[in-house]
């Protein structure tokens, strides 16, 4: 629990520092919420969220499937784009975690955790969580949470974003934290979230509609997850911090009944993909998963089960069930972008390297800025023994996802494959930032200032990490 201990700790000085200076206009016809003034700005809640999202990214494991990951960025823009927020600088964190959860904080951090893309049923439902999410933001719940327990009960803000650090990296210890500090709230505390969550309810259904879904979605992910939690282990964490109620969901459908209903996205089948990949990764039976689709097949195959044969199949080495599944797909489905990852994953994981390499080269002819296909054929360029290449590609994808802790990793670890010592040091310093280890960055920096022969320009560059990661702790003393 040190990490929870220092968290709450350093959020907790961060809460008490916001001076008074930024309005909140509330939304009409929704409950007013305090007096509609907050003591922290939307830059104080973006400093607040960069603090707390090096922490999460250096507890936390990340989920690493680039066509998992790129999949939910897309989702979480589109969505974005019909949402009430005015500050787009988001960020999305996309967690190896089962547990059913996800959370957005201050500073336009998103969190799913992959357990959600499990329970989902659709991509709607998925949709609704993150529109719901979304709201919380774009109506600065989290400002009017500080103050309001600025008034009752100044360390349950802190402690709630603490707990949910904790659930992050340990789904039992930031559930039974989760529990206590709830359970620790007052009445009054209580009652406001229950507002707060009514407010974001309405105004996501709002986005969902605005987006071409179905704002029933809500209602039903909602049923769904106190389903869950009424005949679960225990209740899912994305309910210890959006309570639910039965009044709530009767609400929400309600609510629902008087948006427009808009047709099925025309995308929405990339989701049973992405589903099919997240349970061929958790599952401990994976023959017994394939026999499961195989049954499904029978009584109604698809495109969508000869996906989920073809993923399940590579995962069990059962490399000739799944190139009969994929044979057997409709051509126009097979032009799918992920399914044509699918292929050239498929040959990787056969060793037909060259095949897999033109069907690569051919998709980056037509998008050469893709994240997943980029990342993909990186992994295959080092199979092949191309660590030059494959070099490129990581210092490409790093540039244009300067935020991505993975990239940054992957990066560190090929350039030592390469014996380049200084480009090590770099991509480690970058990745020891992003995941809030400012004092093993700057242990990195000492060591590449030792290099022989350093150019004026790569001295520069060092100098500058140095003075970064010298800012970045300073900003973290400030708040600990």
């Amino acid at each position: 629990m040190h990490i929870y201990r220092l968290f709450l700790s350093s959020l907790t000085s961060l809460i008490l520092l916001f001076p008074t200076n930024s309005l909140y206009a509330s939304e009409q016809g929704l409950p007013s919420i305090g007096d509609g003034s907050f003591s922290t700005t939307p830059q104080q809640e973006h400093i607040l969220g960069r603090t707390w999202v090096r922490m999460l990214k250096g507890s936390a494991k990340l989920y690493e499937d680039p066509v998992v990951v790129s999949y939910l960025e897309d989702l979480l823009w589109d969505i974005a784009e019909h949402s009430q927020l005015t500050d787009r600088r988001l960020e999305l964190v996309v967690l190896d975690n089962p547990t059913l959860n996800a959370f957005a904080v201050p500073g336009g951090i998103v969190g799913i955790h992959t357990g959600l893309l499990q329970a989902a049923q659709s991509e709607a439902e998925l949709a609704s969580v993150i529109a719901h999410e979304l709201a919380h933001l774009s109506q600065r719940h989290y400002a009017a949470r500080i103050d309001e327990n600025r008034r009752n009960q100044p360390f349950m803000l802190a402690a709630l974003l603490g707990s949910l650090l904790v659930a992050a990296a340990d789904a039992e210890g930031g559930a039974a934290a989760l529990t206590s500090t709830v359970a620790a709230s007052q009445q009054a505390s209580l009652t406001f979230s229950r507002q707060n969550e009514r407010e974001a309810d309405y105004i996501g259904m709002q986005t969902l509609a605005e987006s071409g879904y179905d704002p029933s979605a809500m209602p039903r992910m909602f049923s769904r997850l106190q389903a869950n939690a009424r005949y679960g282990r225990k209740p899912p964490e994305f309910l210890l911090t959006h309570p639910v109620t039965e009044s709530r969901i009767a609400d929400s459908l309600n609510r629902s009944a008087s948006l427009p209903k808009p047709s099925r996205k025309p995308n929405a089948i990339d989701y049973a993909l992405v589903q099919a990949r997240i349970n061929a990764f958790y599952s401990k039976d994976t023959e017994r998963l394939l026999a499961d689709i195989q049954s499904q097949r029978k009584t109604r195959d698809s495109d969508e089960l000869r996906y989920a044969t073809v993923i399940t199949a590579m995962k069990a080495m059962r490399f000739a069930t799944a190139s009969t599944a994929f044979d057997t797909m409709n051509t126009a489905f097979k032009q799918k972008l992920p399914v044509q990852l699918l292929s050239a994953e498929l040959n990787i994981a056969q060793k037909h390297y060259a095949e897999a390499a033109e069907q690569l080269k051919k998709i980056l002819r037509l998008f050469p800025d893709n994240y997943p296909t980029n990342s993909i054929y990186a992994d295959l360029l080092l199979r092949q023994g191309q660590t030059s290449h494959a070099i490129a590609i990581y210092r490409k994808l790093t540039e244009q996802r300067p935020q991505d802790a993975n990239a940054w990793y992957n990066l560190a670890e090929i350039q030592g494959l390469g014996g380049n010592r200084l480009e090590v040091h770099l991509a480690r310093t970058e990745y020891y930032l992003l995941t809030g280890n400012v004092d093993l960055a700057l242990r990195q920096v000492k060591f590449a200032l030792r290099t022989p022969q350093l150019s004026e320009s790569e001295r520069s560059r060092l100098k500058t990490l140095e003075e970064e990661a010298k800012a970045i702790r300073q900003q973290m003393k400030k708040v600990m």
